[in-house]
């Protein structure tokens, strides 16, 4: 939002979340670090909304993939390994666990760690790139470019495509991850807007040379399918460098940045039960709300997280159908959330009153750009429920949609009993000052 004061007025938050001047009131110093209270922007904007400052299921299937990863560059160097689903999950609740400490004991070090991955993030992606365009073999372009498969039984290679969507579509979530923190960042208004557009930016760009790199340099696709690795790109990495060490330095760069990102989810997670928990929107909110004196962080909603995240990655020990249908479910309910968020601001510049003052604001091509967002998520969210492969069985359905609806009856349940009766919208009217 646009701030009528000056950056040097200060302004502090009353137990009832008002904005006032500096005297007679209770300050927020008692619950919240000066380091973690923020700009005189950021406090206004929390008291507009009428919030107290202080500091706030997609994690399961991060935490699963770099626990299978683990397993499958053990299958990788152990020929005769024999894989057990039971490895993975133990692996999985490692990961965890280490992810729960570092927002616990080392929540303070969480910014260094981000800044930190973002180097390796880069450099890893030539150290993986490199090695594939110097090493890899060559196809030739007609064939990749214009060759196309359906091993799923569909009608039509463009049906198969569509339905193909499930695997890439994962690099279009995540971005709104950081909005979670933003009680926890500066000037958040107008930091965590550029900082997401300009990850957008950088990721779109090393996404497009990865996937170039990855389709030019495959090799052959038989052994990679058949690789007893779980990961065909963790067979790509050895076919191309004929190297146990090069393959297991390639896939220990993926696996440490998918960590990084498990800590991040946690993280998110986390601050977003927090955050509904306050407005009395979860079962349990005046636990899950509280704030550890001292830590500045949530403990009881990172706890959950964790519990529950745990708890998911024991259902591989009985099915891993069911599995693939929670994480399916998280691609799911992220898009629809997604949508139903971009529609809710598509029908407020239609319909009105006008969108609130903003620091940062897509212009004049904001009520388009929301237009084409949601023409472009509206086939996405469609054909993420189909099942991969046809004819379809209980062991390759697609369970997504029908836990989705499952997941939305018990909340609306839940919401007609008890918590319509408790919880209040963070925002039901933002006023500026004059």
């Amino acid at each position: 939002m646009d701030h009528p004061h000056k950056d040097n007025v200060a302004f502090e938050l009353t137990e009832a979340g008002s904005a006032t001047s500096s005297t007679n009131v209770k300050t927020v110093g008692n619950t919240v670090a000066e380091k973690f209270r923020g700009t005189s922007a950021d406090q206004h904007e929390m008291s507009v909304m009428g919030k107290q400052q202080v500091l706030r299921v997609y994690l399961a299937s991060v935490a699963f993939l770099v626990g299978t990863i683990i397993q499958g560059l053990i299958a990788l160097n152990v020929p005769d390994y024999a894989w057990a689903p039971w490895h993975g999950t133990l692996l999985t609740i490692a990961v965890i666990l280490f992810s729960a400490i570092f927002n616990t004991t080392w929540a303070s070090r969480l910014p260094v760690l981000e800044g930190s991955v973002l180097i390796l993030h880069i450099l890893g992606f030539f150290a993986i790139v490199i090695p594939l365009w110097v090493m890899g073999p060559r196809a030739k372009p007609e064939v990749v470019l214009l060759e196309f498969t359906n091993n799923g039984g569909w009608p039509t290679k463009g049906l198969s495509a569509m339905v193909g969507l499930l695997a890439p579509q994962a690099v279009l979530t995540g971005y709104d991850c950081s909005v979670h923190m933003s009680e926890e960042i500066k000037d958040a208004s107008i930091t965590l807007p550029r900082a997401i557009m300009g990850s957008m930016a950088l990721n779109a760009t090393l996404v497009f040379l990865m996937s170039v790199t990855l389709i030019f340099t495959l090799g052959d696709v038989d052994s990679i399918l058949e690789t007893t690795t779980g990961y065909p790109f963790i067979q790509v990495f050895y076919n191309t460098t004929q190297s146990y060490a090069a393959a297991n330095t390639m896939t220990a760069l993926i696996i440490v940045l998918l960590t990084a990102c498990c800590i991040s989810e946690v993280a998110t997670a986390s601050r977003q039960i927090w955050s509904f928990a306050r407005d009395k929107g979860l079962p349990g909110s005046p636990w899950l709300s509280r704030v550890s004196p001292g830590w500045n962080i949530p403990l009881p909603a990172v706890i959950v997280s964790i519990t529950i995240t745990s708890l998911i990655s024991l259902i591989n020990l009985g099915s891993s159908v069911a599995l693939a249908a929670i994480t399916s479910l998280g691609a799911l309910a992220v898009l629809v959330s997604y949508f139903l968020t971009i529609g809710c601001v598509l029908h407020r510049r239609i319909v009105g009153p006008a969108l609130p003052m903003r620091r940062w604001s897509l212009g004049k091509l904001g009520l388009a750009i929301n237009v084409a967002a949601l023409c472009f998520l509206t086939p996405l969210i469609f054909f993420l429920t189909w099942p991969m492969v046809t004819p379809v069985v209980a062991s390759t359905m697609n369970w997504s949609s029908i836990m989705l609806v499952g997941t939305l009856i018990i909340a609306m349940v839940f919401y007609v009993f008890k918590g319509r009766h408790e919880y209040t919208g963070p925002v039901v009217d933002v006023k500026r000052y004059e």
